[in-house]
């Protein structure tokens, strides 16, 4: 009884349209765990963090996750360069993937030339207009109630600062999102679709990206030349 109640409440609290939590959520510019030792003044350092204060909130957000999740299964949304976000994936999945192109390459007798980037910086960085939620729209087939429900969610949001024990006030977020937020999936197909437009083979791991061509050495400088436009167009994008 107590299952079936709290569904019923999680699904008259979605169909609002809304986030009925706006204001109760904020994030936290804290200090990387990756750089323990790098400058404290060097503002790349820093990673925001998603604190709820409501425990119905975080519940929410899993709910929407799941069944976000479910729905991009269930009509094959999902990036298939793509090793996070999924089920049976893993960080496992990413390297193996990335193993056997390059021992098919060399069985091929081909060089092989890999970029590692890290597009954490990029997702901070997103703004949330018009043009974003056309994408999400478009690309996914996500529209009324549950793309009115997602702008909700993504309007409103504030961060501070903080310092040991010391908070700054508080200040509108409008780009960005959260680490390990519910639209992570939602971000990294369109990348995954121009990167694959390029002519360049890629596999990610959230915003984690390789990419990487094989070649004979004839090709050599003009296979490195295109990695190298690509890294730049992407820099660029």
């Amino acid at each position: 009884m107590l299952s079936l109640y709290v569904q019923e409440t999680l699904n008259a609290l979605l169909m609002l349209q809304s986030d009925p939590f706006i204001g109760q959520r904020m994030q936290l510019l804290v200090k990387s765990a990756e750089s323990p030792h790098n400058d404290n003044e060097q503002l790349s350092n820093y990673r925001p963090i998603s604190n709820h204060l409501s425990l119905i909130s975080k519940i929410i957000e899993r709910v929407v996750k799941s069944r976000l999740t479910d729905h991009l299964y269930s009509h094959n949304l999902l990036n298939p360069h793509q090793s996070a976000y999924r089920r049976h994936h893993s960080t496992e999945t990413s390297l193996l993937y990335i193993h056997d192109h390059l021992i098919s390459a060399i069985g091929s007798q081909k060089l092989s030339c890999r970029c590692l980037l890290d597009l954490s910086a990029a997702f901070d960085t997103i703004e949330y207009t018009m043009t974003f939620y056309s994408l999400v729209s478009s690309w996914f087939g996500i529209h009324g109630s549950v793309l009115n429900w997602f702008k909700s969610f993504l309007s409103s949001r504030t961060f501070c600062v903080k310092c040991n024990d010391c908070f700054s006030s508080l200040h509108t977020l409008p780009y960005g999102v959260s680490q390990g937020s519910v639209l992570g999936p939602l971000y990294t197909t369109p990348l995954s679709t121009l990167i694959s437009s390029l002519s360049l083979h890629h596999h990610l791991y959230a915003d984690d990206t390789q990419l990487f061509l094989s070649f004979h050495h004839s090709d050599f400088q003009a296979s490195i030349t295109h990695l190298q436009n690509t890294d730049h167009f992407l820099d660029d994008f």
